[in-house]
Order: C-alpha cells, then structure tokens, then sequence
C-alpha cells in the first residue's frame, strides 16, 4: 500500500493551498483518511479526518479554514487548507485505515505559511 502527498509549498498568511494524498496498492476498502501535521519541535497532531461515511472531525484551530474531503473512486483524500497562518507551517502526513491491513502513512508534504 502507497500513499503519494501533493500539494504543499510555500504561500503567505491569508492564502489558500490544497493538499493530496491518494491511495494505491490494495484492493481492501478504506476506511477512515485523514491529514496529520508536525511542526518542528512538536509531535503529530491530528489535523482532520474522514470516514468512510463521510463524517468529519477536525482540530479546533483549523475549523472553518480547513475542509477535508476524499474521492472513494480514486482513493483519494484532499485538504483544502484557506486562511493560512504562520502556525500552519508543518510538515503534513496523509494517513489511510485499511480494512484488514492496518494503518499507512505517506511520506509528508512540507506547507510553510510565511508572514
């Protein structure tokens, strides 16, 4: 199972980025995606989740600039990531829950949120 991150960058406080994570490599259907984040000095943290009914959960910082969403199609899971700030900037992992297989994480996608 491979999970491949696009999207992160460099963009400015108040812009807007779009991160990707899709899912290959297993026939199993996938259960919960969702977006961790670590800044340097700190642990991962959950950022937001998704089911496979599509219910939602997020960290209290992001609600209402953050919005996760996910292609059950393509395997795939989006953040769309509005109002940045500087306290956004980490390095942000996707992470699927794979019936029978487990939990898998993607490689991280560095987002830096100037001022």
């Amino acid at each position: 199972v491979q999970l491949v991150e696009s999207g992160g960058g460099l963009v400015q406080a108040g812009g807007s980025l779009r991160l990707a994570c899709a899912v290959s490599g297993t026939g199993f259907s996938i259960n919960a995606m969702g977006w961790y984040r670590q800044a340097p000095g700190k642990q991962r943290a959950l950022v937001a989740v998704i089911g496979s009914d599509s219910n939602t959960n997020y960290e209290d910082s992001v609600k209402g600039r953050f919005t996760i969403s996910r292609d059950n199609a393509k395997n795939t899971v989006y953040l769309q990531m509005n109002s940045l700030k500087s306290e956004d900037t980490a390095v942000y992992y996707c992470y699927a829950l794979v019936t029978l297989l487990g939990s898998y994480w993607g490689p991280g996608t560095q987002v830096t949120v100037s001022s």
